[in-house]
């Protein structure tokens, strides 16, 4: 997996890669490249058999700031070339926010589970950036905002598209609505988060310890139960149970599936080797 990033980096420990936002002096702030970056690291992360789990977390005294403005606002805002049309311009738009689309979606086609754990302020792109993820937790002096509201924008990343199904409609849109800072009690509360700790280095531990309970299992099977999940909320529950039963008939049949039953025979922890 190639180390050549400038405001992400990966650690790795044995099956768990950790995606660290690691540009503290600037609050983490979402340039061009931190896009670009995360897209590449996940695909790696995806593309890598001895990687089973990754935890996403951030350096420095928050998650992140959000959206560079000063960096997005030429493309938002700028006048660009007279001889070019409105029309031209606006599609170039349109292009470009599909592809940062595209760079927070390679977390969720990534086939392995993503652990989100969140310190300090999560703002606007923070949200898009972790709503992605399979699961979240938090420190107590954790707060989440939609705040694109706040500076006449559509949150357009996708938070708007994947929090309801987290916390509910009524909650998605009072966040999205306001984009007020939501407390972590309140994340808890709503199920925008599955655990709220007392500081960044207890969080770290236990989304660690999470990861490697994770790890522990078939990675196949675990990569499957993902994909299978991810399909069955976005069709209805027959499609669902169809989808499944097609992935068990052409993939039950592993090297781990023996190990699991032989372990059990043996009375021991099996050790699956994904195959």
């Amino acid at each position: 997996m190639s180390d050549d990033y400038t405001v992400i980096r990966i650690d790795r420990n044995e099956h768990v890669a950790e995606v660290v936002l690691n540009n503290p002096d600037r609050l983490n702030v979402m340039a061009p490249i931190f896009f670009q970056e995360i897209k590449r690291a996940f695909e790696a992360i995806d593309a890598d058999p001895e990687i089973r789990v990754a935890v996403l977390w951030a350096e420095g005294r928050l998650f992140t700031a959000g959206l560079d403005l000063k960096a997005a606002s030429s493309g938002i805002l700028g006048g660009g070339d007279g001889e070019v049309s409105q029309g031209r311009r606006s599609d170039d738009l349109y292009r470009h926010v599909l592809d940062l689309q595209d760079c927070f979606t390679a977390i969720e086609r990534c086939r392995k589970p993503v652990i989100a754990a969140v310190h300090g302020h999560c703002i606007g792109g923070g949200v898009d950036l972790t709503t992605a993820c399979d699961i979240r937790v938090c420190t107590e002096d954790a707060t989440f905002a939609i705040q694109e509201t706040k500076i006449a924008i559509v949150a357009d990343v996708g938070t708007l598209q994947r929090i309801t199904d987290l916390v509910g409609k009524g909650f998605a849109r009072e966040m999205a609505y306001t984009g007020k800072r939501i407390a972590a009690d309140r994340a808890l509360q709503f199920r925008l988060v599955n655990d709220v700790y007392p500081d960044k280095d207890t969080m770290l531990a236990g989304a660690r310890a999470l990861a490697s309970e994770i790890a522990a299992n078939s990675p196949l099977t675990v990569q499957g139960t993902k994909q299978v999940l991810q399909y069955s909320e976005e069709h209805t529950t027959k499609e669902g149970l169809d989808f499944v039963a097609q992935w068990n008939s052409s993939r039950l049949h592993t090297h781990d599936l023996i190990e699991a039953v032989t372990a059990f025979m043996e009375k021991r922890d099996p050790v699956f080797k994904g195959d």
